[in-house]
């Protein structure tokens, strides 16, 4: 089974299953390491675990139980694909609800679930400015809550959580140039990942990883206009690990291109130029 990891932390890691196995394949026993919740992409599969079978199709998921065993079976299609987000227990632990949910194997699609989860692949594929990180843990947590039965409501922000939040937020908009994961902003504000993201969205009105991206798009558009540093060298020193992602991510919020809005830039300067010549005094 081709395995890819696209996110690695202590406390979430999210994997790209692609099932080659078919009707022909022997089923074989297999044991979930930790808690997991693996959205199904495409194709279907069933599964077998807890004294029970079930079949799942594009918008399920598999909810993974720590030392569970349980068995996949191919008897309707072959080559399913899934985005797996392996979560450590203290994240599982932060987020909270009832032990007795992690037990029920197997979800059906249901529409709260897999709106996050085809998010979650946007984001896999790189078009998307919210974090993977981010994703896994909002789509944990909408399956607390929608397996709970009720819905968990953010507490309103203390004065103190405020100005933690503010004051991570001009930590991250001055560290904009470094390769900073949720991890490292939670640890700089001295909280967990998952209280983080909860206490930083609803004080900011965006993600962390949001708010790093247009940090960076910020720092360049003001890179772009006031330099002439190929966009290559513009795209590394603010953060970008790649042009393509740089472009696109540009364009995204600018509606222009890296070029086109330095060419524009440009302009501008030289029509605001041309004005205040204009209007001094002739000698």
């Amino acid at each position: 089974m081709p395995i890819t990891t696209l996110l690695q932390r202590d406390w979430i890691a999210a994997i790209d299953y692609r099932c080659v196995m078919g009707p022909q394949d022997a089923p074989y026993l297999e044991r979930h390491a930790g808690y997991s919740l693996s959205y199904v992409r495409k194709g279907s599969f069933g599964c077998v675990c807890r004294g029970g079978t079930f079949e799942l199709v594009a918008g399920s998921v598999l909810v993974g139980y720590p030392g569970d065993e349980y068995m996949c079976t191919h008897d309707h299609a072959e080559r399913d694909e899934c985005l797996s987000f392996q979560l450590a227990p203290a994240l599982v632990d932060a987020i909270g609800g009832p032990d007795a949910l992690w037990r029920r194997v197997a979800l059906p699609p249901l529409p709260e679930l897999m709106v996050l989860g085809e998010l979650a692949q946007f984001a896999a594929s790189g078009d998307s400015d919210i974090g993977l990180d981010e994703i896994g843990i909002a789509l944990t947590a909408r399956f607390v809550a929608r397996s709970a039965g009720r819905d968990r409501r953010v507490p309103e922000a203390r004065a103190r959580d405020r100005r933690r939040a503010v004051e991570a937020a001009l930590w991250i908009d001055e560290n904009a140039a470094e390769p900073i994961g949720l991890d490292q902003a939670a640890a700089a504000a001295g909280l967990s990942p998952f209280h983080f993201l909860r206490l930083f969205a609803a004080v900011l009105g965006v993600t962390p990883h949001q708010y790093l991206l247009r940090a960076r798009l910020r720092h360049a558009a003001r890179l772009l206009a006031e330099e002439t540093r190929p966009i290559t060298e513009v795209a590394l020193d603010v953060g970008f690990a790649d042009l393509s992602n740089f472009v696109r991510s540009f364009r995204r919020a600018a509606g222009v291109s890296p070029s086109g809005f330095r060419a524009a830039a440009r302009g501008e300067r030289a029509r605001f130029a041309e004005r205040i010549a204009a209007s001094m005094p002739r000698r």
